[in-house]
């Protein structure tokens, strides 16, 4: 459950502003049908982090303990300093697959999207973290919906409202505290 609530918290912090979000938005303003958008989301999301979770879970059956330990602490602390990096959409991004439709596009663009974006590699690394990857990716994939789908229906008005540095620095700060208590080996005491 640990697991779950902790990949849920920490995407849906990490996912406002980033660039899936801001895709959202503009999906949103394009198409104006938010169903198939938030349809496309899910599919998406679910398929890109089940393989980000079945990439976390092989890294744990490959690396050694300590290995992992620190792999896992210096990738949490790396996803830190990237959360307090501001995302940019690329236009290419929102062209990519117009003719299939607003599910079609919104499931290609946000795959192509999340393809090495920050949501992903941290759904492997908190896979490699966590014993049950299935229950992160659900985490994750709820993480995303929580942070898009109120994109979808209130779009820029909503963004322009959110103090993204703040919410940033959290989820940044989160990202942070799980690296140097995965160095320090304090998460077998908290759990993690």
């Amino acid at each position: 459950m640990e697991a779950l609530l902790i990949s849920t918290g920490v995407v849906a912090l990490a996912e406002i502003g980033d660039k899936t979000q801001l895709l959202a938005f503009i999906l949103a303003a394009r198409f104006k049908k938010p169903l198939p958008i938030i349809a496309g989301i899910l599919c998406a999301t679910v398929v890109n982090h089940g393989l980000a979770g079945a990439l976390g879970a092989w890294i744990t059956t490959t690396l050694s303990g300590n290995t992992l330990r620190w792999v896992l602490g210096a990738s949490f602390i790396a996803m830190a300093i990237w959360t307090l990096i501001p995302d940019k959409i690329e236009e290419e991004e929102t062209q990519v697959a117009k003719h299939l439709g607003v599910f079609g596009a919104t499931l290609i663009t946000f795959f192509l999207a999340e393809m090495g974006d920050k949501t992903q590699i941290a759904t492997v690394a908190m896979a490699a973290k966590f014993p049950d990857p299935i229950l992160v990716v659900i985490g994750t994939t709820l993480g995303m919906l929580i942070a898009d789908v109120p994109a979808v229906f209130v779009g820029d008005r909503f963004a322009a409202k959110i103090p993204m540095k703040l919410v940033h620095s959290i989820a940044a700060g989160i990202f942070a505290i799980l690296g140097v208590a995965t160095l320090a080996g304090a998460g077998k005491s908290l759990g993690f």
